[in-house]
């Protein structure tokens, strides 16, 4: 019998820098009510998905910087959604910076949660591969520094058993990394969730700006497909505060294949039914890892090719 999760990609429009909470978390839930009404199990927002992509600007005032972290998740702002997950019995992956205390002292992370249909957080994930600079460079035409507010996620790639499957997750610039797929995909993940905000713009690279849509939909379909794995991708899209951001919010099946597609560069919902089954021929044919990819073997070549280089 197919295993069927029925998932909505939930693309956000720009956020305004002075846009409440309050605004941003009932743009979420008329998608949220929306998906229920479709059907959907769950539903996939984008990275930082309460707030404007504040990385884009150089604070030096600390309180300016936290005034865009949680606390507490859920706290009184984001409440809503878990109340009303609850309500329509639909679960969530959520997006959004986290203030921690760990360790004696309070962190910093790009994060992101997996909330069930009962509105339990079953997962979380911390951001590891993070982009940009963490000095102020005032010359860009917008900056990019999540280094300078966010530390390396903490918590690896993990996967969980949640709707009726193996669900992991990753954000935004993790998508490019083949070891972010592969971790999770020796885990036997069925379906991979990500949020992104991405700019067109590519200050170091402005040579890539006109490929910032294939590249996305390439990385992620690679992933999907060399692992076995539906991938659902979600973006935050459009002019936000000057800043042109991509779309092509997707669900991506483990054929390689798009199934969905958001088309507009504002809220927006993708809906798709999701075979977790449709892996499994994947896994147990030309990516069976324990069959064909043999380790041992790795070290061997590096050491002939290292053998013939000058």
């Amino acid at each position: 019998m197919s295993r069927i999760l029925t998932v909505g990609a939930a693309q956000l429009g720009p956020i305004a820098r002075d846009e409440t909470r309050a605004a941003v978390v009932e743009r979420l839930l008329h998608l949220m009510r929306a998906a229920a009404s479709h059907g959907c199990n769950l539903v996939v927002y984008p990275e930082l998905a309460l707030t404007t992509f504040f990385p884009r600007w150089y604070f030096e005032d600390q309180a300016g910087i936290d005034a865009f972290f949680e606390r507490e998740m859920p706290g009184p702002a984001t409440q809503p959604l878990f109340d009303t997950a609850r309500e329509l019995g639909i679960g969530f992956y959520l997006g959004y910076a986290e203030l921690a205390a760990e360790d004696g002292r309070t962190r910093r992370f790009n994060t992101s949660i997996l909330v069930d249909g009962s509105g339990t957080i079953v997962s979380r994930y911390r951001k590891i591969h993070l982009p940009g600079h963490d000095s102020h460079e005032p010359w860009r035409r917008f900056q990019h520094l999540e280094k300078r507010y966010f530390e390396v996620g903490n918590l690896g790639f993990p996967v969980v058993r949640a709707f009726g499957g193996l669900i992991g997750m990753c954000i935004c610039n993790d998508r490019r990394w083949p070891e972010t797929y592969r971790i999770m995909g020796l885990q036997g993940v069925e379906m991979v969730l990500l949020g992104y905000n991405t700019p067109v713009h590519n200050p170091p690279a402005p040579e890539h700006d006109a490929l910032s849509n294939f590249h996305n939909q390439l990385v992620m379909q690679a992933g999907a497909y060399q692992n076995g794995t539906w991938v659902v991708g979600v973006a935050k899209a459009g002019n936000e505060e000057g800043v042109e951001q991509i779309g092509n919010s997707s669900v991506i099946a483990p054929s390689g294949e798009i199934v969905a597609t958001c088309t507009t560069q504002g809220d927006e919902l993708a809906i798709a039914r999701c075979d977790l089954d449709l892996g499994r021929s994947y896994k147990t044919s030309v990516f069976d890892f324990a069959r064909h990819r043999q380790i041992e073997h790795y070290g061997m070549i590096v050491e002939r090719r290292g053998a013939l280089e000058p």
